[in-house]
């Protein structure tokens, strides 16, 4: 029989572990910031203005979460030198209940539960060379104080500056059974939309039966699917685990693997690893023979394979670690609807490894193999991230 102090230290017990059970099922400092709208002003040729709106959203349904600290920073990229170019950096605060500020002085704001807030983000760029600016990297630093305390936040919008024409693709190249187009492109960014960059840069060059392709690296980009290094909080398995990969994997990081544990979770990854565990331990040869080699990826899902680490893609991404995309064949189907091109969103690389994640119905895959399969987008200096691909009249 339970004594007094035994009810008691239960009834505690089960106080504390449902506590616990709250606390890991918290929302913490829950706030979401959208991308904003930009708009790019040439007010003069040495001077130039970024004017954004971006919206702070609080999802909960009780929980206020306050904003006491807010500012940017402004990373210019270009091709020539960006010094002698000034920046002059304004935040407005579009809050009901504020008149403004001339002072620059950010005034703690709260979100409410469900509500969303807009700020205006306003950048002066004055100088000999602002016209050969590329792109403006925007961090907006901003602290959240709410239940989980204090936590620093930054959001990245990369702001393209540069915008090339349609002649700028005009460069048609011989394939297998298909005559080939790598189309140039401004920087693709997270304000981008994979459907209207196909009207802008590939209608005007298309016709009737071609095939455009999308790197699954710009798509996951276009989709906002890219994470700062600084941003990625490495745990346990992820700092472990990742000695266990090749140097020349993606997850061969702690970082980069932590991105796979926030996609698939931690028991997929560890279970996936230890599953792979008897296939390693065959000869090479065999295990090709066999088809097993590469299990773990096969085990821990497509992204596992489509994660590119720091310095994998093109600045500013090589900051960043890019996941793959998301519903690659949704982004297909919509292309298909909107322009009447055949599509496919692609993995190609200089080992003459094609893979294609989706693709229209329209779509002969290995034709489209043997088209690709020299690797002619260029996601590089080139900004040639989408083909365009006319199969050959026999």
């Amino acid at each position: 029989m339970l004594t007094i102090g035994g009810l008691l230290a239960l009834a505690f017990a089960l106080v504390a572990i449902g506590l616990d059970f709250q606390y890991r099922r918290r929302l913490g400092n829950a706030l979401e910031v959208t991308d904003g709208k930009w708009d790019i002003t040439p007010v003069s040729p040495t001077h130039c203005q970024i004017i954004g709106k971006i919206e702070f959203i609080n999802p909960t349904k009780r929980l206020d979460v306050m904003i006491p600290e807010l500012w940017i920073d402004v990373k210019l990229l270009s091709k020539a030198s960006t010094e002698g170019i000034t920046q002059r950096n304004r935040i407005i605060n579009h809050f009901d209940y504020f008149d403004g500020r001339e002072d620059d002085y950010w005034e703690s704001d709260i979100v409410d539960f469900g509500q969303r807030e807009t700020i205006e983000i306003r950048i002066d760029l004055e100088g000999d060379k602002v016209d050969a600016l590329q792109v403006a990297w925007v961090r907006v630093n901003y602290v959240t104080y709410g239940p989980e305390g204090k936590v620093p936040c930054t959001k990245h919008v990369i702001v393209p500056l540069r915008f090339p024409s349609v002649e700028d693709s005009k460069r048609w190249r011989p394939a297998e059974n298909s005559d080939i187009l790598p189309i140039k492109t401004h920087l693709l960014t997270n304000l981008d939309d994979p459907v209207e960059v196909v009207k802008q840069y590939v209608l005007p060059h298309a016709q009737k039966g071609d095939i455009v392709t999308i790197g699954e690296s710009p798509l996951a980009i276009i989709q906002g699917r890219f994470r700062h290094f600084r941003d990625i909080h490495p745990g346990w398995l992820a700092k472990r685990l990742c000695y266990m990969f090749k140097s020349t994997s993606s997850l061969a990081t702690a970082g980069g693997l932590q991105t796979l544990i926030d996609i698939v979770g931690a028991p997929r990854v560890f279970l996936s690893f230890v599953g792979s565990i008897p296939f390693k331990l065959l000869p090479y040869s065999m295990a090709r023979k066999l088809n097993v080699d590469g299990m773990f990826y096969r085990l821990a899902g497509e992204q596992a394979n489509l994660v590119d680490d720091v310095t994998g893609t093109i600045p500013p991404y090589d900051q960043f670690v890019v996941l793959g995309p998301h519903n690659p064949q949704a982004v297909c189907d919509r292309i298909k609807k909107t322009t009447g091109l055949e599509a496919a969103i692609v993995d190609v690389n200089d080992l003459r490894r094609v893979k294609i994640l989706a693709a229209t119905d329209g779509v002969p895959v290995n034709f489209l193999e043997k088209a690709l399969i020299t690797n002619p987008a260029g996601n590089a200096n080139e900004q040639t991230p989408v083909v365009l691909i006319r199969p050959s009249v026999s």
